[in-house]
Parts: C-alpha cells; structure tokens; sequence
C-alpha cells in the first residue's frame, strides 16, 4: 500500500526527529549546565548573532570547596544560532580552590568532571580531574575531541590543596583509586 502523499514529505522529517531524539536524553545532556558568568562579541554579524566568547563556571561534583573556570568561543551566524555550526576547539580552563576542600567520593586519575557537545554528532569538550599525590595538588584537563578525528587543543589547570581555616588540608591521595 503505498503512503499518502504528505507522509512522504514529511518522512525527512521524522527520519531527523528520529535520529536527534537520542541526542538529547545523552549522557551530555543529563550534566548539569554550566554557570554563564559572561559572553563578549568577538565578530560583529549585521543580520544575525554575532561571534562570542563564553566564559562558564562549574563546580567539581565530587569534590567541594574546588570551582573551575572555562572559555569556549561560541559561533554566530545563523547556523550557530541554529545549533548546525560546528565549534571550535579553543577552550580554556582555570580551576582554583574556593573553600575547604572536602572529598565526597573516590575517584580515578582522569575521571570526567565535565562533558559539553560542540557540534551536532561529532565533537565534544571533556574536563577530567587526576591528583598528582607527591605534590598533593589536583590537576584538571580540559580537551576536545572528535568521533574520527582527535583534536591536540587542550587546557590543563591545577588545584594545590590547601588548609582553609582551622581545617587541614586533606590529601587526595588517599581518595584515589590506583
């Protein structure tokens, strides 16, 4: 029986729906969205949104008391504005110690602190944390990759623990697990 005829126009349609669907219930999209602490324009675009650089606060889920800082470029143009723009890998990091450190969890050396799409299937930008247990200090890497291609942009940040107050400074080795 063949289909009628708006069925098959609208077949594209569905197919797209189909495909994307998947997409939003990710993984990606169950983090929680990051902190929007500004954007400034870069590019001006006289009809559509201009260029942007975006900077973002998180806070580390597992471990209180250490927030970090990133800058990610943000393209304009109708296709950015579209969400169809694949973004660039430029993306910087700054991760510092906020308050008294306190360890919720174990963890291991490059556990994911952090992951954001930058284009529709292919790339995205990962923070993961690690603990340099000579120095007791956590180290935090900000990357971007793509499904077929790696990328080498990258950020790396440091986090020495320090006491805050009366508290000591807790190790973080003897949260990680080797």
């Amino acid at each position: 029986m063949p289909l009628p005829r708006l069925s098959v126009r609208l077949l594209p349609l569905l197919l797209g729906l189909m495909f994307l669907a998947p997409l939003a219930s990710s993984p990606a999209a169950a983090n929680d969205d990051p902190e929007l602490i500004f954007k400034k324009s870069t590019v001006f675009k006289l009809l559509s949104p201009d260029h942007k650089l975006a900077t973002y606060a998180i806070d580390d889920p597992l471990i209180d008391g250490v927030a970090c800082h990133f800058t990610v470029p943000e393209k304009g143009g109708w296709a950015g504005w579209a969400g169809l723009a694949e973004e660039l890998s430029d993306i910087s990091l700054a991760c510092r110690q906020v308050g008294p450190v306190k360890f919720k969890g174990r963890f291991e050396q490059g556990d994911q602190v952090f992951r954001q799409r930058r284009s529709l299937i292919f790339k995205k930008m990962q923070i993961v944390r690690g603990c340099d247990t000579k120095r007791n200090v956590l180290v935090y890497l900000v990357y971007s990759d793509k499904l077929i291609e790696g990328s080498p942009k990258n950020s790396t940040s440091t986090v020495p623990i320090m006491p805050w107050g009366a508290e000591p400074a807790p190790s973080c080795g003897e949260y990680l697990d080797k």
